[in-house]
């Protein structure tokens, strides 16, 4: 949801792990609204919170009023974190967006601090190689016919895992577990913490990762994965635009369950950057 909604300028929230059923479930697999504003993302969830069976993952239902009013910011201890600690560098544009929002939030009366970055390569490669793994379980697990379907660099990725270790595969997946415990510890000591979406603009429509290399798949989602592991939500909201115009995103996190917090927080961002933002693109008239 985050990532798609900061390239394409939009509002996305990704809800707490289990909040939203999910059907197969797993792992930091999370289900959540893409919407235009803060208040449609809250109406959508109020339906998407329903109670699932399905999801053996999900939370227990909560009656939660999902009408939500921007946060008060005087006073909220705010974590910046400007460096994912793996994967691509922020760029300049994107850095000087975020550096904009933590300053409207300084103004506004947060307390904004710096947040290090506690993300390593090992925790993100580790990752990579479990899911490689797993993809290639469920490529020989599908018919020929519908496996000669599936996209060049999606197989490719896959069936790189055919030689790993069960040592590898094991210490890859046990990097969801350190990769949640990081990041609950890193964020804990601030009520939210603000970074990027991702670390760069959006890439060309066609191709399957802005690295185009299956071995070197996600340097641009390590502002983002870790809090998929540690369950928290975490929106992205627009805060600004590259010279060639293309959106940059705001990602907002919150302690875990906190969801409603994070969309009032959003709601804050979202008037604060009002006069800044952009109108919608109008689609073709019919003369045209």
């Amino acid at each position: 949801m985050r990532l798609p909604a900061g390239w394409c300028g939009v509002f996305g929230l990704k809800p707490s792990g289990g909040r939203v059923p999910i059907d197969p479930a797993y792992y930091g697999r999370v289900a959540g609204p893409i919407t235009r504003s803060v208040a449609d993302a809250a109406l959508m969830m109020a339906a998407l919170v329903q109670a699932d069976t399905r999801d053996y993952m999900s939370l227990p239902p909560e009656d939660l009023d999902w009408r939500i009013e921007p946060a008060k910011l005087a006073g909220l201890r705010i974590g910046v974190l400007m460096e994912a600690g793996s994967g691509y560098p922020t760029s300049a544009p994107t850095r000087a967006a975020v550096e904009k929002a933590a300053r409207d939030f300084a103004a506004a009366g947060a307390v904004v601090e710096p947040l290090a970055p506690f993300l390593t390569p090992d925790m993100v490669d580790g990752l990579d190689r479990f899911w490689r793994m797993r993809a290639l379980v469920d490529f020989r697990a599908t018919p020929p016919e519908r496996r000669a379907k599936i996209l060049p660099f999606i197989r490719a990725w896959g069936e790189s895992a055919a030689d790993f270790s069960g040592e590898t595969i094991f210490h890859g997946f046990s990097q969801m577990l350190v990769m949640r415990k990081a990041a609950v510890a890193a964020t804990l000591p601030y009520d939210f913490v603000i970074s990027p979406t991702a670390p760069l603009t959006a890439f060309a429509a066609g191709l399957a990762s802005p690295s185009d290399d299956p071995l070197h798949p996600f340097p641009h989602i390590c502002f983002t994965v870790a809090f998929n592991m540690s369950e928290q939500p975490a929106a992205s909201i627009n805060c600004g635009y590259s010279e060639e115009g293309l959106p940059i995103g705001l990602q907002i996190i919150g302690r875990r369950f906190d969801d409603l917090g994070v969309l009032r927080v959003a709601a804050a961002f979202e008037a604060m950057r009002a006069s800044a933002a952009r109108p919608w693109p109008e689609p073709p008239s019919r003369a045209q």
